[in-house]
Order: C-alpha cells, then sequence, then structure tokens
C-alpha cells in the first residue's frame, strides 16, 4: 500500500511538471510600481509595433525580470510600471520575450545619467501593414487605434522619442513588396502626426537572415528597408545578420531578441541623438 501511494505521488507531480507551460514559466507574477515617476522631461519613450519579432516570441528568462528604477513601461491602465518581460499586453497563448527591455538597457549608456526610457508596447503578431495602415482589428486588437491611445497616454508621462518598427514577413510577397515603400511612408506619417513631431525617428528592423534559404522574399523585404531609409532621413535600418532563429526560420530566438534591442538602441543613438 505504502509503494501505491509513493507511486500515485510521484506521478501526480510529474504529470504536474509536464503540464507546467514552459513559455510562461519564468513570467512575473506582479506589478510594481516605481517609488517616484521622474518628471515629464526626464523621461524618454520609445513606442514599440510591428508583427511578432516586435511582439516577442523568445524565452522569457529570470534575467529578463530583473527591474531597472530608470527602466519603465505602461500597464492596462495606462500607468507607468517597473519593466518586466514580456511586455506585451495581448497574445496571451503566444506572447514571449521582446526586444524592448534589452533595448532600453543599452540606451541608458546612452543617455543623460537623470534620464528613464519608457517602453510602449503595441506590436501584434501576423500583422500586415495595410491593416495599421487601415486601422483593421487584428487579434482583438484596433491596430492604430491601439497605437494612438498607448501613445496618448504615454504623452502625459513623458516626450515622445521615437518609434522601433518590426514588420513585414506578412508582407514579403509578389503583391506586397512593390507597395511596401509607400506604404512605409504613410505608415510613419501617421505616427509622427500622433506624437505631433514631423521629425520623430523610425528605427526598422531588418527581416531574418535566417530566412533566405527558405524565404527568399524576406531577404528582398529586407533591400526595400534599406532603400526606404535613404528616402527618410528620419528614418534608419537595423541589421539582422548573425541572429538565429527558435527553431521556425521565422522567429529571433532569446538572445536574437536581446540583441536586437540592442541593436535598435545602438543605431537610435548613433543616427540621432546628435541630430537636431
Amino acid at each position: 500500500m505504502r509503494h501505491h501511494f509513493l507511486f500515485l505521488f510521484f506521478f501526480l507531480v510529474l504529470k504536474g511538471f509536464a503540464q507546467t507551460d514552459q513559455r510562461t514559466r519564468f513570467f512575473p507574477v506582479m506589478e510594481e510600481k516605481p517609488s517616484v515617476v521622474p518628471e515629464k522631461k526626464k523621461i524618454w519613450v520609445f513606442v514599440m509595433a510591428g508583427q511578432s519579432n516586435m511582439a516577442g516570441r523568445g524565452q522569457v528568462e529570470p534575467q529578463d525580470t530583473v527591474t531597472n528604477p530608470r527602466i519603465l513601461s505602461l500597464n492596462r491602465n495606462g500607468e507607468a510600471v517597473l519593466a518586466k518581460e514580456p511586455l506585451n499586453l495581448n497574445e496571451p497563448a503566444m506572447v514571449g520575450l521582446d526586444c524592448g527591455v534589452s533595448f532600453a538597457r543599452k540606451m541608458l549608456e546612452f543617455c543623460p545619467p537623470d534620464v528613464s526610457i519608457l517602453l510602449v508596447h503595441t506590436a501584434v503578431g501576423g500583422s500586415s501593414i495595410r491593416k495599421w495602415i487601415d486601422d483593421s482589428v487584428f487579434r482583438e486588437v484596433p491596430l492604430f487605434s491601439n497605437f494612438k491611445k498607448r501613445l496618448g497616454e504615454a504623452k502625459k508621462l513623458g516626450t515622445i522619442k521615437g518609434v522601433i518598427w518590426h514588420q513585414g514577413e506578412a508582407d514579403a510577397n509578389a503583391k506586397g513588396l512593390p507597395e511596401h515603400p509607400q506604404q512605409l511612408e504613410k505608415l510613419f506619417g501617421m505616427m509622427r502626426r500622433e506624437a505631433a513631431n514631423k521629425k520623430l525617428p523610425v528605427i526598422m528592423g531588418e527581416l531574418g537572415y535566417f530566412s533566405k534559404t527558405v524565404h527568399e522574399q524576406f531577404m528582398q523585404m529586407n533591400e526595400v528597408l534599406r532603400a526606404y531609409s535613404k528616402t527618410d532621413s528620419r528614418s534608419a535600418v537595423v541589421s539582422t545578420e548573425g541572429l538565429d532563429h527558435k527553431g521556425d526560420f521565422l522567429h529571433f530566438n532569446t538572445e536574437g531578441q536581446r540583441e536586437m534591442g540592442r541593436r535598435y538602441a545602438v543605431v537610435f543613438a548613433n543616427m540621432f541623438l546628435k541630430k537636431p
């Protein structure tokens, strides 16, 4: 009888472990408010927008939830909280590590010591650029209306400094590629109007180079992004060369997400911090 109970005990333990969602294993369990929210002019706001590689599909690990009092994000109520991965408040069944916190950690190296970073996450996986322009409801999110809402909340707390944009997989096809430059111009114009800043920087991330053997059109999209950046002096492109995927030849893995964030920060600092 004793052996029977021991067997049953270990069976239930192992079953429970097997049912644990490894994707959410290290997700934070509580929200933390900053002890003091800095004054508005001391908060730099960066908006994260695009589709799944900005929405986040990497594995969150303990290091990604270590807070810094100078790195903030918005909660569902539009309040400033200490930023912890994952930042995406949508797509609960898919959300994972994004590049936001790693971006902010690197940006702090270029900011004045009294400046804090506020991250505003608006990306939704699978969304095409046309859906953003048309303000379509995608995965239960009205894409551009949500962008406007979150931007409005952030404006009350800080100064909008830029947008980091990673999107293009949904448009890397025979129909989407030719019209993408015009759509980028239109969408970035919409974003800049909402920010009330015609010179708002927008940093674009390339699609993963790991896709070139199976998605030749992804590499064509990267050429489109680089060509567009030459026509828009307030935009720039971040290379994804050397970054790896999570096994699906589509989404950056955990370290790829962190490195992407660091690259966004370096490009932004080099391109725009010393410009008027």
